[in-house]
């Protein structure tokens, strides 16, 4: 029987000095590899909307289309821990809202959800989440969805009272009910301090070797998307020359007549006595 992944096995892991890994997977046939390579953790990310959808940015996606494709990932996950991201908009009305479209998302089949940003508004979200049977992870550093209001992509916590006040916001969130803090763009040194002084396990987005874990978008990592690269991606894979090629020789042997070939189509039984009958 498998074991499936649970906020336990991760505060465990955090407990025992070792580390476990994550990966962002929008499709059931991704999800389930990944998740039979033994990878911990799957994020359903906002991500979508840039390397999925062609959006320029991860804020414009909303509820209906994380809903979809979490519930794609869910079917071909058993053990990994399924995290969907809530939306921009989709927990910053009011706290009501908020918590209805996180256990919406936990219906979809995610086992947690993850929010970005810190206010009080954001550890009251966390509270209730939490308090409603939601598990939740925190995102601080570098916020995406608050890329208009940071002013671009830019390293967060570069200096020491930076990095205080990230700590003290990750504090909060911790006694709020996060169960993980999620680092993003954060100096390692930084997320090192910060992961020392939690108790709570911390994942690495571009923060460096001393977290708990270490999340990459799975498209980044597989060389499917190509627009940007950035610097804490590590490549494992060239998917991008893999499709192009497939393509380019398919309709090559589509033009030439190649493809299909005699035993790649279907043979009629009949054939005298169809055209017997024409």
């Amino acid at each position: 029987m498998i074991k499936k992944v649970t906020v336990n096995t991760l505060q465990k892991i955090k407990d025992s000095g070792e580390h476990f890994s994550m990966l962002t997977a929008y499709d059931y046939s991704t999800a389930k590899y990944i998740d039979e390579a033994g990878v911990d953790m799957i994020l359903v990310g906002d991500s979508l909307a840039m390397v999925i959808l062609g959006y320029d940015a991860t804020y414009k996606i909303g509820m209906e289309e994380m809903t979809i494709f979490t519930k794609a990932v869910a079917r071909g996950v058993n053990r990994a821990m399924v995290v969907a991201d809530m939306p921009f908009m989709s927990y910053h009305i009011d706290v009501p809202s908020a918590v209805t479209n996180a256990c919406n998302l936990i219906k979809c089949g995610a086992n947690a959800v993850k929010i970005e940003g810190y206010s009080d508004h954001i550890v009251e979200v966390v509270k209730r989440c939490s308090e409603s049977g939601v598990p939740v992870i925190a995102h601080l550093g570098f916020t995406p969805q608050f890329l208009n209001s940071l002013g671009g992509y830019t390293i967060q916590g570069k200096s020491a009272d930076a990095t205080y006040a990230i700590l003290e916001q990750a504090k909060a969130l911790q006694n709020a009910g996060a169960f993980i803090i999620l680092l993003e763009m954060v100096p390692e040194e930084s997320a090192k301090y910060i992961t020392e002084n939690l108790k709570v396990p911390t994942i690495s987005c571009g923060a460096g070797r001393y977290c708990t874990g270490q999340v990459i978008v799975s498209d980044d990592m597989l060389g499917k998307y190509s627009d940007f690269k950035p610097k804490f991606v590590r490549r494992y894979a060239d998917l991008k020359s893999v499709i192009y090629d497939a393509a380019k020789r398919y309709d090559e042997d589509v033009k030439s007549g190649a493809f299909p070939s005699d035993d790649e189509v279907y043979k009629q039984e009949e054939l005298r006595q169809l055209y017997v009958n024409s």
